[in-house]
Order: structure tokens, then sequence, then C-alpha cells
């Protein structure tokens, strides 16, 4: 028979190891890895080139600044050309999901040119009561932000679909609200993402910290200390082990929280922990300006090194970005640190920095790289063995990388909403070339060929 296309002579990253096989791909699945050179429709030459699972971004913000069917577009574009095959979007919504979901699913149904799939933030009491809602929808997962509340409980919820009006929101994620939704999701099957800071120690640290007229990164890192990270994560791990209930704790990026999660380990807690790029590779100690200010903060190099030490020993099981689509206008909308706006692109270059700065400096293998970037996410979320791997069966989401391949980080490359880059001018060795979706090559040597409408909505089961 024909198949649809056939991937030659790439190295192929499998978790038993590489393997040097032909990738068969046909109706948008692997169907076999051979060493045999069956007739196809298309033949790809992966010569000099590694052939890895599909990324999957877990923490991506897009639909805040720019409505989600503009948003989609640009981002997914974006993700494309930085290898990654499926985003995982953080839906923030004030309204009841009954009455707002339907609209943001329709609105983003057909402008992704990578597969995608939604965690939904919880705000209120009428949201816990309709989580079930969000399941018999596919969104199975959920997010609580535990930075939000008393004086600091200011947040940009997602625009209403095809509006340019900014969704600005008030709310309060109290105990109260965090050991409820808790409760249900473990009810439900589903894991709770948790954005862990304590949103009233928060409070005071700022307020004092603008009394006493400072300013700049190390100012922000101060204002909200690790030690509320670690406070955060011990009230959580509490109702998790209370409920049963699985917590993934998102962007960890200090020293002092990934202590306090191996702690709570111990206790028993089923935790799964995320850090980003920008927590391996940013501190405040070497940064200018205010375009690196998110939450939680980027800390000490000190702190890089022990986020580094964390994911080389497997303490760490994803690499999300916490990428947000906003831009200059809104970022830097003030005169200092407490005027700037948290958060910054970055799904672009999660791939290349690890690739650059992990695997090509020997601080963590490529078959960690696929555990770290893609199968672990796919498990935790109930993606697998759709997703997360090349096995036979599976997705042919398959991003081909050339570790020897040098480049200049410019905002311009990839094509998102953002006018901006944290990396600017970074020089990478380590690119993704070629990305596939379902069999579809949608892009390729920094250019988008794939068609808009390609990407879908992945359906996942609870994983319970």
């Amino acid at each position: 028979m024909t198949y649809d296309t056939i991937i030659t002579d790439s190295h192929i990253i499998l978790p038993q190891g590489m393997v040097d096989k032909n990738i068969i791909i046909d109706e948008g699945k692997i169907v076999g890895l051979t060493h045999d050179l069956p007739s196809s429709d298309h033949k790809i030459n992966g010569r000099g080139l590694i052939s890895i699972p599909g990324p999957i971004d877990t923490h991506v913000h897009y639909g805040v600044y720019s409505p989600i069917d503009k948003a989609a577009q640009t981002e997914s574009h974006a993700a494309a050309i930085g290898g990654i095959t499926t985003m995982m979007r953080m839906l923030r919504l004030e309204k009841s999901f009954k009455t707002s979901l339907q609209d943001q699913l329709d609105a983003s149904a057909k402008n992704h040119y990578v597969d995608y799939t939604i965690h939904a933030s919880i705000f209120s009491q009428q949201q816990i009561d309709e989580m079930n809602y969000c399941v018999d929808k596919k969104i199975t997962s959920f997010k609580i932000y535990m930075n939000l509340g008393g004086d600091v409980g200011h947040v940009y919820m997602d625009m209403t679909p095809y509006s340019s009006e900014l969704e600005a929101a008030t709310v309060d994620v109290n105990d109260e609200i965090v050991e409820k939704t808790v409760k249900n999701a473990a009810s439900l099957g589903c894991p709770v993402l948790v954005h862990a800071e304590d949103y009233e120690s928060c409070g005071c640290g700022i307020k004092t910290a603008k009394e006493k007229k400072k300013d700049g990164l190390s100012a922000w890192s101060e204002s909200r200390s690790p030690e509320f990270e670690a406070k955060a994560i011990k009230t959580v791990c509490k109702y998790g082990r209370d409920y049963n209930c699985t917590i993934y704790f998102v962007h960890i990026g200090s020293e002092t929280a990934l202590q306090q999660i191996e702690e709570e380990k111990k206790l028993g807690t089923k935790i799964f922990v995320e850090t980003c790029p920008h927590y391996l590779t940013l501190s405040f100690e070497d940064q200018k300006g205010y375009l690196a200010k998110v939450m939680p903060p980027i800390r000490t190099k000190k702190d890089n090194d022990a986020v580094w030490h964390a994911l080389m020993n497997n303490k760490i099981d994803t690499v999300g970005t916490d990428h947000v689509a906003n831009q200059l206008k809104l970022k830097l909308g003030g005169e200092n640190v407490w005027d700037a706006l948290a958060g910054f692109p970055g799904i672009g270059t999660v791939i290349p920095i690890l690739l650059s700065e992990g695997v090509n400096r020997n601080k963590i293998s490529l078959d960690q790289l696929i555990r770290f970037s893609s199968l672990n996410a796919a498990k935790i979320f109930g993606m697998y063995p759709k997703k997360g791997t090349l096995e036979k069966g599976s997705d042919a989401d398959i991003t081909m990388i050339d570790l020897k391949k040098e480049q200049k980080v410019s905002n311009e490359l990839f094509g998102g909403f953002s006018d901006y880059i944290v990396y600017e001018g970074m020089n990478l060795k380590g690119w993704p070339v070629k990305t596939f979706v379902r069999g579809e090559l949608v892009a390729e040597d920094f250019e988008v060929i794939g068609k808009l409408g390609h990407g879908k909505l992945v359906e996942r089961p609870v994983t319970k």
C-alpha cells in the first residue's frame, strides 16, 4: 500500500532510547517505525536531524489581550515555529461557564495551526458548582490562583470573542474557594493546577516596598518572597491530602518552593511540578528594566542553579512557558516596576532554550527532554498515548530538531501578537526545523506552511 508520508534517516527519540528508523505516517497517525522504505506520497529527508514527540506547552495565556479568535492564530503561529504541537490554554472567565464557555470554544475552533486544549480557572462558588459542566465539554483540569485576593485581587480575564475590550476584574481566591475547588476536582477525578503565592503576604510585601519607594525587579522579588510561595504550597497540599487530589504546581522557580514541595511529597501529597524557561535562564541580578516582570518573580542565580539541579534530577515533571501574549504599550504602562504588567511571551523559545542551555551543555539528556516537554504532560493531563510519544498508533505529532543550528533570538522570528521578547539577541544552539501536527507539516525553517484551522481541541478523559 501507499502511505501518506515517510520521514527517513532521522534519529528517533523513544522512552527506551534512540533508534535510527524511518517513521511511517498515515491518516494523521504513526503506523510504524521501520528500516524499510515503503511507498508514500511524501518523503521527508531527516538526515542529521532528531525526531522527538511533539512538545506540549502546558501553560499558555492567550485570549487576554487580544480576543481568542485572533490570539489563536498569532500564538499557534509562534508555537508552530517553536516546535510546539499542542498548547494548553489557561482560560480565565469571570462569568458562569454555562453562559460564556461555549462562545470561547466556538471562536477558537477554526483558528489554530497546532492542537490545543484547556485548563479552566476557578474564581467563584458558581464556577466550582459548574466544574462538572466543564468536564462535559472535555475540560478536565482546573486552575486556582492563590495569588489573587484582598488588595491584590486584580486580574484581566479573557476577552469576549470578537471584542477588543480588556476584561478587568477583581477576585478573591480565599482558602474556602481553594479548598472547595480541590474537593470538587478530586470528586471529578481531575488535577488542580496551582499558582502558589499567598495573596495576603504578597499584598503586605508590595505595600511595604512601595512605602519604602523601592523599585526594580529585585524589589518585585523581595515583595513576593519565596516564603510566600512555600506558605501557599503548604496550605493547598493539606487540602490535596484531605481529598486525595492531584496537585500540579505551575511555574515553580525558587529553591525555597522546591524544598517545600519535597516536604509535602514526604507527607503523601500527590504532586507534579512545572517550571519555566525564565526560571532556568533569567535572574533579577542580570536583568535591567521591567520586561522580565512575572509572577512569581524571577529570583537569583542561585535559584536558577537550584531549578536546573531539580530538573537534572527529575524532581520537576514538565517545562511550560507561562507565555503571555501582550505588547509593550501595556507591558510598560507606567514609570516603575509596580505599574508594569506581569508576564511575557515565550512559547517560541522553550524548546531552543532547553536544547541550547540543557541538552547541548550536557545538563539534561534527550530522553529527559522528551519527558519534560511532552511525555509527562501527556500522561498527567490525559492525552497519552494519543500525544507525548512516537509509538505506533499515536498522533503523528513530530518535531524535528537540529542540535547544531545556531540562531539569535528575535521577536520577528515567531509572528505572535507580542512586539517584544525577553530573550532578544540571545544566541541559541539547537532549534526545531520541522513541526508536524497529526501528520501535516505545519512549520519548516521558521515559516508556517500549514493551514489555519488544522489545529483541533484535544479531548481529554479524566485521569482518575
